[in-house]
């Protein structure tokens, strides 16, 4: 019997734990190559003992997964094994939400966790006593599309409590499209539920950038673990996955959350722009690319836009041929891609070509310069055959 002294106590003492979401275990990319994808499905494996270690470091109580714990519901079996041995192994307990990628169906993955110990799923909206004083409130998809707010829906019948509440959800706040849809997250009635102290912190998931929402510094999204697209880096774009591949630590008083951000992520996702116009150019965009400490773990996707003669065009493409097999993915933004060739007239000339083959190298680089990505291909392989010549 818990004497009523210590249970005042525990209920008044504060709590500690880990806010994560969108692990989607079972992810592939199509551009990455099977080593590569073989390296980055070991990776959101890691993240997951990683949050773990943190869990520990930290003195957390448990660990929240706001939605999107797999990628789908029909994971290949080895993959399915694998995820759940990691979950299984965590060092305290994990709650995981149902989201709109593993919506909880008749056919749902997380009916293979019931046997695991210390993993719990969110699958309704009832009130989860983890210890005296603390709970948990989530607000699962149960369909791949949601057809109202489900958090609104899960705290409606809810009022204001002294225990220390958390609310587990996934989706958006605000809609995609601009117009109104019927399962956007009303974010105004969460920071009326948390000034009124019906909950006393939001974890979201489904956007996968760490990301705090409101006035109240109590509503959330934690981004997803491990990086899984990529952050546009091109001059006055902040797009994409801007901050991804952290976890939250919470730490949770009645009324007050402090939140850390701890990066717990291995991957890189850049998408980068270059414009070039001469040689210094081509050297400063080699050496950005040569700079990426970790590239086995980088994916990077680029558009080069200008004009170069042939030395350097040759000088580029030789140096991105020599970087891609060495990073995860290398590949160009082919529709952004505005890249011409304009030989000098000093380089044609210098060449040592005559009669025939003179004449045809004058004519591809017309097209080239012209924008015939053909041509400029066939005037690189001559330039370098009369180079070697």
């Amino acid at each position: 019997m818990m004497s009523g002294a210590f249970a005042t106590n525990n209920a008044m003492k504060p709590l500690t734990f880990i806010h994560t979401s969108d692990l989607q275990l079972g992810m592939t990319r199509k551009f990455l190559p099977p080593e590569a994808q073989s390296r980055f499905d070991d990776a959101r494996l890691r993240a997951v003992h990683r949050l773990g270690e943190l869990a520990t470091e930290r003195g957390a109580e448990f660990i929240v997964v706001a939605g999107d714990v797999f990628e789908h519901n029909a994971l290949e079996k080895r993959t399915l094994g694998r995820a759940l041995e990691a979950l299984g192994n965590l060092p305290v307990a994990v709650y995981l939400l149902p989201g709109n990628h593993d919506p909880l169906v008749a056919d749902s993955v997380f009916n293979r966790t019931h046997d695991l110990d210390g993993v719990m799923v969110l699958g309704s909206s009832d009130v989860i006593e983890v210890r005296e004083g603390v709970e948990i409130v989530g607000a699962p998809l149960k369909a791949k599309y949601a057809s109202e707010d489900l958090c609104a829906k899960a705290l409606a019948p809810l009022g204001p409590t002294d225990a220390l509440r958390v609310l587990v959800g996934h989706g958006q706040t605000q809609s995609r499209t601009g117009e109104v849809a019927r399962d956007t997250i009303d974010l105004d009635n969460l920071e009326t539920k948390l000034a009124d102290g019906t909950i006393d912190y939001v974890a979201l998931g489904d956007t996968h950038s760490t990301r705090s929402l409101g006035d109240s510094g109590s509503v959330w999204y934690s981004g997803s673990p491990e990086t899984t697209d990529f952050h546009d880096m091109s001059p006055g774009v902040a797009g994409g996955e801007v901050d991804s591949g952290n976890a939250l630590v919470v730490q949770l008083s009645k009324g007050r959350a402090e939140v850390e951000k701890v990066p717990v992520g291995a991957w890189v996702f850049h998408a980068l722009h270059f414009e070039v116009g001469g040689g210094v150019d081509v050297d400063k965009l080699l050496a950005q690319l040569r700079a990426y400490p970790d590239k086995e773990r980088t994916v990077i996707k680029y558009a080069i836009v200008g004009t170069l003669g042939l030395e350097d065009t040759r000088r580029l493409e030789e140096g991105l041929a020599e970087l891609e097999p060495v990073f995860a993915s290398l590949r160009e933004r082919t529709r952004l891609m505005d890249l011409h060739l304009e030989p000098g007239a000093e380089e044609l000339a210098n060449l040592p070509l005559s009669g025939f083959a003179a004449n045809a190298m004058g004519e591809l680089a017309a097209a080239a310069t012209g924008g015939d990505a053909t041509a400029r291909d066939a005037v690189n392989l001559l330039f370098r055959l009369a180079k070697e010549a």
